[in-house]
């Protein structure tokens, strides 16, 4: 009776849980996937249990990689184009069971606001220095003007010295 207890909350933490998670196999099929998996991959079923996870994921690499190495991968940013995320993943290998545990965490929109504020920020930077060029520019134009008549009232005032020196 308590088995079946903690597996139905196993069941429930698992279907309710925020963050996607799937299970592959060390063939890389996929075993399980959440409901918020399936929301976050944009996918019309959840009924994908036995497809490569190539089909869903694309690159699957970081899963090869942690199987082969036996090697927890935490905190690790990735991109999926395909459906255009970018989450945060922490991968578990389970040898003892055959499964490859991922969960992953949503980063898009925090991502895309980074990536829309380094953007506007280029921009900006671009407009301050179009601005600070084209007054370096009219502050030449004018230093170029008060050299020129600047000159010419030197030179005149040096003709009225030498008019008066002369008398």
């Amino acid at each position: 009776m308590l088995e079946n207890n903690h597996n139905y909350l196993y069941k429930l933490a698992w279907e309710y849980h925020p963050n996607a998670l799937i299970a592959v196999n060390s063939d890389l099929e996929i075993q399980l996937v959440n409901p918020a998996f399936c929301t976050l991959f944009k996918l019309e079923s959840c009924a994908i249990k036995g497809q490569s996870a190539v089909n869903i994921l694309g690159d699957i690499e970081h899963l090869k990689s942690a199987w082969k190495e036996n090697k927890n991968i935490e905190n690790s940013i990735k991109e999926y184009p395909k459906p255009e995320i970018f989450v945060k993943e922490f991968i578990y290998p389970i040898e003892e069971k055959n499964l490859i545990l991922c969960i992953m965490i949503d980063l898009t929109s925090e991502i895309k606001q980074k990536k829309e504020l380094t953007k506007m920020q280029e921009q900006m930077i671009k407009q301050v220095n179009n601005v600070v060029n084209n007054q370096m520019k009219v502050a030449q134009e004018i230093a170029g003007l008060l050299g020129e008549t600047t000159a010419e009232t030197k030179v005149n005032l040096f003709k009225l010295l030498q008019l008066f020196n002369n008398q």
